[in-house]
């Protein structure tokens, strides 16, 4: 069993948060984990790109070669495309649909869509609205997780668990709304 993941988002969208719970998943799970170094943290807007490889063998190398990848969980539609070289024939791209518009020549957004949707694979989802509509504006990236749950190799429990444990420190609250958008996410897709 084997997952390669490319999260892509722009600086300030919660992609290290992603990241940190699915580890914490995959720790729970006693699998193996690497992450590469994520690009584009130091300023917020900016690309952020972070390669994680799940397995239950050993990882040798923790970037994901071209034309590797399983899944692209994007939380910015343009920045799915940025990265498609690296998905496999078979892979599957879970992104959101609300343009995070930081540049001015910014394509139109109907041709974003048009162009992700090429990938018969797709998941076009508006978290920014599920994240809204349950009272957390601000967890559209665990409804872009839970979307993608459904494909990660780890049992959704243990992804719960992960985002309960990453949040608490937040207090119990916001745990919970951060469980919430996840369910909402995963429900979204099912």
């Amino acid at each position: 069993m084997k997952t390669d993941i490319i999260l892509a988002g722009v600086g300030g969208q919660g992609i290290l948060s992603i990241a940190a719970a699915i580890g914490l998943a995959a720790i729970e799970n006693k699998l193996f984990i690497k992450q590469a170094e994520v690009h584009g943290m130091s300023q917020r807007g900016g690309d952020v790109q972070s390669n994680l490889r799940i397995s239950d063998k050993e990882i040798a190398s923790d970037l994901i070669p071209t034309s590797n990848a399983d899944i692209i969980i994007a939380i910015e539609p343009m920045e799915s495309l940025r990265y498609l070289p690296y998905l496999n024939k078979n892979g599957r791209i879970i992104t959101n649909n609300t343009p995070y518009i930081n540049i001015p020549n910014y394509p139109e957004i109907e041709a974003v869509i048009d162009e992700i949707k090429k990938n018969p694979k797709n998941i076009i989802l508006d978290a920014d609205a599920i994240a809204k509509d349950i009272g957390s504006p601000r967890s559209s990236n665990m409804v872009m997780l839970g979307a993608a749950s459904h494909f990660i190799n780890i049992k959704f429990e243990s992804i719960e668990n992960a985002v309960r444990s990453l949040f608490l420190s937040k207090g119990n609250d916001v745990a919970e709304l951060n469980v919430k958008a996840l369910n909402a996410g995963r429900k979204e897709v099912s």
